[in-house]
């Protein structure tokens, strides 16, 4: 079974993600070498992102809630953090979610910057440590191979690098038609990462020099001495006396009550998901430009990207789960016309024939298993695995023995039922 214990800068605070960080490689090793149904652990750790990936043995009475305790309490252990702050902070994914999961993240949908290609590296250099340490798996190199797979095919099918610059070239287009002069506009930006920078620079090229700074992570010092800008502590107080905000960040999301009704202000939101709540846009005075708006403007190749993104990753998640869902069938499949094939040539053999018939004979093997392999791989994605095992223990007496078969779930569809 895959588990996955994930921390992010959605769901938990900069302090337990630099604690986990600095843990990681202690606690990875504690789970493989001393929880017994741990048989292998791969550990991503990044300045906004902690995620131990986990091939659990199976069977395991009580399942992924036995194992992810028993993990929460190893990485609190190792990190300085108390069980309870950490159960807090981290995501559970399970069976095929991890997948889904993995493959997201490898391909940058699961970043602060949508796209971004450092993640796929980090990756990378996540398995090569677990295998330098000796904590990865078969199964996890696997699933780890893929989701770096998956996350090229994305980068080379779709244009969804460079989708931030385009984003905020539009936005900021449509907000020239509202803004007389921006030499005299007092623009705040909230964010400090990569995409925050690049919409500093276009709002400087448009000639604005009044520009000021929040992150709800506590970074704007940081980010306003190296780019030349006035760090605001509150950002209640900053949006009061601001004319534009602009917001680039998966933080926090800006509510209504931060804004004074009567005061005259352009809101742009340029998150992904969404950093401005909807209702921010009925207070007087404040004009919210979002992604929904900008799109309705002119329709960007971007998010189309995105969405093509999310369907390729959807499409190789599903792939590698009914792979995983038909293996057990088509290896008892094969074990069999083996059985009998080795036999055959036994007997042939007796009879005096030679390597010509041997080489012969294992081809039609081969060619007779290849029809019915592929097609156990497409009834294992269309949810029909079972029929399979059926057919083998109906038609041939074949026992497939049983394995943890993933459901085929698409990203978009949990998102859907969530």
């Amino acid at each position: 079974m895959l588990l996955c214990l994930s921390a992010n800068h959605r769901n938990a605070g900069l302090d337990v993600l630099e604690a986990l960080s600095v843990g990681a490689p202690q606690a990875t090793r504690t789970l493989v070498d001393d929880v017994a149904f741990v048989s292998g652990a791969v550990v991503l750790a990044t300045c906004n992102r902690f995620e131990a990936y986990l091939d659990i043995d199976e069977p395991l009475t009580g399942g992924a809630a036995v194992a992810s305790e028993s993990v929460v309490d190893a990485m609190a252990a190792a990190s300085g953090l108390t069980p309870d702050e950490l159960r807090t902070s981290v995501h559970v994914h399970e069976g095929d979610r991890v997948i889904s999961h993995l493959f997201s993240v490898t391909s940058g949908l699961e970043s602060m910057a949508v796209g971004e290609d450092e993640i796929s590296g980090q990756v990378r250099r996540a398995l090569d440590d677990a295998r330098t340490e000796g904590t990865s798996s078969s199964d996890l190199e696997r699933l780890f191979q893929k989701a770096l797979h998956t996350s090229r095919g994305v980068r080379n099918r779709t244009s969804l690098r460079g989708a931030h610059r385009s984003l905020v070239r539009l936005a900021l287009d449509l907000a020239s038609s509202r803004i007389t002069d921006w030499s005299k506009a007092r623009v705040l930006v909230v964010g400090t990462g990569r995409y925050a920078a690049r919409t500093v620079g276009a709002v400087r090229a448009l000639g604005a020099d009044d520009l000021r700074v929040y992150s709800p992570s506590g970074r704007a010092a940081a980010f306003a001495s190296t780019h030349g800008l006035v760090a605001e502590p509150s950002f209640a107080d900053a949006a009061h006396q601001a004319d534009v905000v602009i917001t680039c960040t998966t933080d926090a999301v800006v509510h209504a009550d931060a804004f004074a009704p009567g005061h005259r202000v352009l809101v742009i939101d340029l998150g992904l998901p969404r950093n401005v709540d909807a209702e921010v846009g009925a207070v007087d005075g404040v004009e919210l430009l979002d992604l929904e708006t900008i799109k309705l403007h002119e329709p960007l190749a971007e998010f189309d990207a995105h969405a093509h993104a999310r369907a390729l990753v959807g499409d190789a998640a599903s792939e590698y789960a009914a792979d995983i869902a038909a293996g057990p069938a088509i290896t008892a499949l094969r074990r069999e016309v083996h059985a009998l094939l080795d036999a055959e040539i036994a007997r042939a053999r007796a009879r005096g024939a030679g390597d010509e018939t041997e080489a012969a004979l294992r081809h039609l093997a081969g060619v007779l298993l290849h029809g019915p392999s592929v097609r156990i791989r497409d009834l294992a994605l269309q949810g029909r695995i079972a029929e399979v095992e059926q057919a083998m223990r109906t038609l041939h007496d074949i026992a497939v023995p049983p394995a943890v078969t993933p459901a085929v779930t698409r990203p978009d569809e949990r998102e859907q039922s969530a």
